[in-house]
């Protein structure tokens, strides 16, 4: 692999962990909007976090070892593992017959540790791709 191909292929993967992480954090911020919904316009009960799933974009060299060259996002999908709050709320709208309310399985400190993991990640791609910019502008030079 040449130095140039080389220098486009940390910026291409830098991109792709921007994008990535960039759609994680409108995940972040859609669960955070949706917090106290306890019911969908569906009328299929609470809001139900989201998460998103990443995996890693391989090399698709034909005879040598695959390598990373970056990651995309695979989709996102509901957390099905984390339960549901339950309130007892007698007055609420969307009570059951027990005045129990089910709440979104949210909560904004997880939530917020998310997006800021997920900002500091987007930086350090971004400072990345700057740096990749950076290298390809003094080769330029140098080569004149």
């Amino acid at each position: 692999m040449d130095v140039k191909s080389s220098l486009f292929q940390g910026l291409r993967a830098s991109a792709s962990g921007m994008s990535a992480e960039r759609q994680r954090i409108d995940v972040v911020a859609k669960n955070l909007s949706n917090a106290q919904v306890t019911r969908m316009p569906d009328g299929s009960g609470p809001y139900r976090r989201q998460l998103v799933r990443f995996s890693t974009v391989m090399s698709r060299a034909v005879g040598q070892r695959q390598e990373p060259i970056g990651v995309r996002v695979d989709g996102v999908v509901p957390d099905m593992v984390t339960p549901l709050v339950r309130v007892h709320e007698p007055g609420h709208p969307d009570a059951d017959p027990e005045g129990i309310v089910t709440y979104p399985n949210i909560q904004a400190t997880s939530e917020m540790t998310d997006l800021i993991t997920a900002v500091r990640a987007y930086e350090s791609n971004a400072n990345a791709a700057e740096s990749f910019v950076r290298m390809a502008e003094r080769a330029l030079r140098i080569a004149q």
